[in-house]
C-alpha cells in the first residue's frame, strides 16, 4: 500500500466531511405550482404555465409511491417539469404526500378508482375538456396503465415512463427478489410499510454505486488547491447538486399496507396485469381497452425496471397510434441525466404537440377526430410551434426510429 496515497485519500475524505458538517443552503421542486385539489394526504399541484398560450390538452404526472415526485423537478437545469413547460405544456402532478397508521387499508383501488380518477375529474373540470393526457412514471406509470385500461374515454394521450406492466422476468434483482418476499407477513407486522424499509431494499440492489461509490467520487471532484475560490464556488454547486439527490433518495413516505400487499401479490407474484386477469373494485383491467395514442418510454441501462418488463406494453394495447422509445441511460438517469433535457424531454414534446390539439368543437375526444399533424388541427394551434421546427422535428424522428429499431432487436 503507497502511504502517501493513503495520506492524501484521508485528506480528501477529511475535507469533504468538513463540508458535509456545514452543507450549504438548497432546495428542491422550485418550478412554481399551486394546489388545486387535496383529498387525504393527495395534493394536486397546477404548474403555473410559463407560455402565454399553452397546448391546449394538459398533463397530468402520476409518479410512485415510492420516493417523491420532486426527482421530476429536482432543480432548475434538471426538471423534466420545467422543460414540458418551457414546451408549452399544461402541468398538473399529483403530490401523494406521506401516508401515516390511518391510512393503512387503502387498496389500489382507492389510488386508482379514487385519487387519480378524483384528479383526472378536476382538470378536466378545470380545462373545459373530456379528454388529458396521463403521464406516468415508475410505478406510477403502472397505476395509469390500469387507469387506461379502466376509463379510456377520458384519456387523450398514455405516456409511461419506464414503467413495468409484465413482471415475468428475471433481468432485475428486485423482480428476482420480489416473488419470493413473503408480503403478508410484512403488512399484518407493519400495517403500514415503513419508507426506511422499502429503500433499505433499493440500496441494496447496487449497494456499491448506491452506498460507497458516489461518495468516493464526490470526496474525488471536490478536491481544490487552498486559495482557489472559482474551484470552491463550483464545489459548493456540485454539493449542492449531490445533497438534491441524496435529500430524494432518502426521502421515501410510508407506504398503505394493502395498497402494497396488493401490488406485489397481483403484479410482481402473480403478473395479473398483462394477463388481463387483474381486478379493482371487482372489475378486471383489460388493456385492450387502451385505444388511446401510446407513448412507452424506456431507459437501456434501467437496473430498476428492465425493458422486459415494459416493452410488452406496446402488443398488450389496441392503440393503432402507439410507439416504443429507448433511450441510453438508467432509470434515475433518465430524469436527472444529461440526456433528460437535451434527448428524453424534446422527443417526448415532439411526439406530444401534434397530439395535444383540440377539434373544431373544442373537444378532445369526438369520434370523427382528425388525425394527430392535420392541416385542419395546425390551424388550431397555438403558435407555439414555428416552422423553424420542422428541420428539427425530422431528425427527431429518425432518432426515434433508430431507437424503435434497436429496441425491436432486444
Amino acid at each position: 500500500m503507497n502511504g502517501l496515497n493513503l495520506i492524501d485519500d484521508f485528506d480528501k475524505f477529511k475535507y469533504g466531511m468538513e463540508l458535509f458538517l456545514k452543507p450549504p443552503e438548497f432546495s428542491v421542486g422550485t418550478t412554481p405550482s399551486e394546489i388545486i385539489y387535496t383529498e387525504d394526504k393527495m395534493r394536486l399541484l397546477h404548474y403555473i404555465p410559463t407560455v402565454e398560450k399553452p397546448h391546449p390538452v394538459p398533463i397530468l404526472i402520476v409518479y410512485a409511491l415510492v420516493n417523491r415526485y420532486y426527482i421530476l423537478d429536482l432543480q432548475p437545469d434538471k426538471s423534466i417539469i420545467k422543460k414540458l413547460l418551457g414546451e408549452g405544456f399544461d402541468v398538473y402532478v399529483i403530490d401523494w404526500g406521506y401516508p401515516s397508521g390511518v391510512d393503512r387499508y387503502l387498496t389500489l383501488d382507492d389510488y386508482v378508482n379514487g385519487y387519480i380518477n378524483n384528479a383526472v375529474d378536476k382538470i378536466r373540470e378545470q380545462s373545459r375538456l373530456d379528454k388529458i393526457t396521463l403521464l406516468g412514471v415508475c410505478q406510477g406509470g403502472t397505476f395509469s396503465v390500469m387507469y387506461a385500461a379502466l376509463y379510456p374515454e377520458k384519456l387523450k394521450n398514455l405516456v409511461t415512463l419506464v414503467a413495468p406492466v409484465d413482471f415475468d422476468t428475471d433481468n432485475g434483482i428486485l423482480h428476482i427478489w420480489a416473488k419470493s418476499l413473503d408480503v403478508d407477513k410484512i403488512v399484518d407486522y407493519y400495517g403500514i410499510v415503513p419508507g426506511d424499509f422499502l429503500n433499505s431494499g433499493f440500496l441494496l440492489l447496487d449497494p456499491f454505486r448506491l452506498m460507497i461509490d458516489k461518495y468516493v467520487g464526490m470526496f474525488e471532484r471536490i478536491e481544490c488547491k487552498p486559495n482557489d475560490t472559482a474551484c470552491q464556488v463550483r464545489n459548493e454547486d456540485y454539493i449542492k447538486n449531490f445533497l438534491r439527490m441524496e435529500k430524494w433518495i432518502f426521502d421515501s413516505p410510508d407506504q398503505a399496507g394493502e395498497t402494497f400487499r396488493q401490488f406485489m401479490k397481483d403484479c410482481y407474484q402473480k403478473n395479473l396485469l398483462i394477463k388481463n386477469e387483474m381486478k379493482l373494485n371487482g372489475k378486471k383491467i383489460n388493456l385492450k381497452n387502451i385505444t388511446m395514442p401510446l407513448l412507452n418510454v424506456m431507459a437501456e441501462f434501467d437496473h430498476l425496471v428492465p425493458n422486459d418488463a415494459s416493452k410488452p406494453l406496446y402488443d398488450a394495447v389496441s392503440s393503432s397510434d402507439k410507439e416504443t422509445l429507448v433511450f441510453p441511460t438508467g432509470h434515475i438517469g433518465i430524469f436527472v441525466g444529461s440526456k433528460s433535457q437535451k434527448e428524453v424531454c424534446p422527443e417526448i414534446a415532439a411526439w406530444l404537440k401534434p397530439r395535444s390539439l383540440l377539434n373544431g368543437n373544442g373537444k378532445t375526444g369526438s369520434g370523427n377526430e382528425k388525425k394527430p399533424g392535420s392541416a385542419r388541427e395546425e390551424k388550431i394551434e397555438s403558435g407555439n410551434e414555428e416552422k423553424t421546427e420542422s428541420a428539427k422535428e425530422k431528425i427527431n424522428e429518425q432518432n426515434r426510429k433508430n431507437r424503435r429499431s434497436r429496441v425491436d432487436k432486444k
